[in-house]
């Protein structure tokens, strides 16, 4: 019995009719909507709308992968999901650091519109911000995250049970998610009939008093195999979907352990590396990136073995670049490519990560697309792929058009970032150009990115009129906001700090 079980709107008439005939291949037997006021969970659901997966990674950069250009880190499972879908060159995290960039891939706006715009002691979603995973649940599928959250510490609005998702296994705040071999993980099941739930710390005994019986990532996808096993879209729950957010902490660092013994990066064994001659961090981190890509292919593979792959879109993505923590150097394995920057960074190696996207009953393999988008389009895209609304006023908009191969018509004419942790920094990308303001107050630097993809030259005293754009469009791009008010880096706080740790009760057993 696995871990999960063990610890156990829609779109007008018209919109609905078009996916029924687009999805007909897929699914020859529609269903018709039901009447209002019929609870989400009792509608029927659209004809055979597909399940969706999220899986993303943590501090992954840009050139972490084979397919994008690494050649010591091998990563066959996820080259091969690049190769029978898209490969994306030009997409973007919402954020340099997790909080702020995971809070956008949820909500579908950016940093200058975010409650949360950097890590800092206590974070949540609010209320009445609203998910992408409670879009969906509304719409009838079947939700689940396993991993790491990082948006919610214990007892506030933000866990993950009241931002829609029906099953959590992970970590809640950043700090406890460092720990590769946690004693424990948060764990929300709901009650049913003859189950009276779990809503707690969940004790893992083995890896307590320091032991390492446990690897949390090997748990997370056994946890993930069982989620999708148990929510396979049949007959017995009306092809009801599935959204499951697979959020691996690889390959980030445990800062913690890396002070106190030089290496962070944490993993059971440093094989295939085991022979080779890099320091012990580097081996372990290549280690940890080839254990998270054999889980993957499991998960692919389970795919294929239960008939859900032909319609189950997979995203993989990377919510920053690169980090320089633990021991280890970006540079080494050139983690960021071609970019400047890593972690922390509004250069492109801090913002710039992997997106690969498969879907066989949509998605023609073999595609390497430059289209820019950003993980606030991940919403609007996943709403739209499961026919419903998505909420009013979000900076994204759906790719899905791109993804199915129509005409993709929505276009940004600026991508914008802001971070606070070095007082107050600002980027935007508009078209081939790229702006950075190094601190609140300095002249813009400008960067011809189709020429200058590592942004070495600084062209704004040669473009005025592009600089002069870009000015106005900063001026309107935020919301302003007494928690990440505009200032200098003298004027920074304790809330600052980065990875700072949220309040957390000791759960049960511990």
């Amino acid at each position: 019995m696995g871990v999960m079980q063990r610890f156990g709107i829609l779109r007008n008439l018209s919109r609905f009719a078009a996916w029924a005939v687009l999805l007909a291949a897929v699914c020859p037997a529609p269903a018709q909507p039901a009447p209002a006021g019929i609870a989400p969970e009792a509608r029927p659901p659209a004809p055979r709308r597909p399940s969706i997966i999220l899986i993303m990674a943590d501090d992954l950069g840009y050139g972490d992968l084979g397919c994008y250009g690494q050649t010591r880190i091998r990563t066959p499972n996820i080259d091969q999901l690049a190769a029978e879908g898209i490969r994306f060159t030009d997409f973007y995290a919402g954020s340099t650091v997790c909080t702020p960039s995971r809070a956008a891939l949820m909500l579908g706006r950016h940093t200058g519109h975010l409650n949360l715009r950097g890590n800092f002691r206590g974070s949540t979603l609010l209320d009445e911000e609203i998910t992408v995973a409670q879009v969906l649940k509304q719409s009838g599928y079947r939700t689940g995250l396993i991993g790491k959250w990082g948006l919610a510490h214990e007892g506030a609005p933000g866990v993950p049970q009241k931002k829609g998702f029906d099953e959590f296994l992970g970590y809640l705040d950043n700090t406890h998610a460092h720990d590769y071999y946690a004693d424990y993980l948060w764990r929300y099941d709901p009650p049913r009939a003859g189950h009276s739930g779990y809503d707690a710390g969940m004790p893992f005994p083995a890896n307590r008093g320091g032991r390492r019986g446990e690897y949390i990532p090997d748990l997370c996808t056994f946890a993930a195999l069982n989620f999708i096993k148990n929510n396979k879209p049949d007959q017995f729950n009306k092809y009801r979907p599935f959204f499951l957010f697979l959020s691996y902490t690889i390959p980030h660092a445990n800062n913690e352990e890396g002070r106190r013994t030089g290496n962070g990066m944490q993993v059971p064994e440093d094989a295939p590396y085991s022979n080779e001659s890099w320091p012990q961090p580097e081996k372990n981190k290549a280690a940890m990136i080839t254990r998270m890509d054999a889980d993957i292919g499991r998960l692919l593979n389970q795919l294929k073995e239960l008939r859900l792959e032909e319609n189950t879109v997979v995203f993989f993505t990377s919510d920053n670049g690169p980090h320089k923590e633990g021991g280890v150097d970006p540079k080494f394995f050139n983690s960021a490519g071609r970019l400047r920057g890593m972690k922390r960074d509004l250069y492109e190696g801090g913002i710039r990560v992997p997106m690969i996207v498969r879907w066989p009953a949509r998605i023609k393999p073999g595609q390497v697309s430059d289209f820019v988008w950003a993980n606030w389009d991940f919403l609007p895209t996943a709403a739209d792929i499961a026919m419903i609304e998505p909420p009013n006023d979000l900076d994204g908009f759906s790719v899905l058009p791109l993804l199915a191969g129509r005409e993709q018509t929505n276009r940004h004419d600026f991508l914008y970032w802001e971070f606070h942790e070095r007082g107050f920094q600002q980027a935007a990308r508009m078209g081939e150009w790229k702006a950075v303001r190094p601190q609140a107050g300095e002249d813009l630097e400008l960067y011809h990115l189709a020429r200058d993809l590592a942004e070495k030259e600084n062209v704004a005293q040669k473009h005025p009129e592009v600089v002069e754009k870009l000015e106005e469009y900063f001026k309107t791009a935020r919301s302003e906001s007494p928690r990440w008010p505009v200032r200098r880096p003298e004027g920074l706080e304790e809330k600052g700090k980065p990875e700072s740790p949220g309040p957390r009760t000791t759960p049960p057993g511990k």
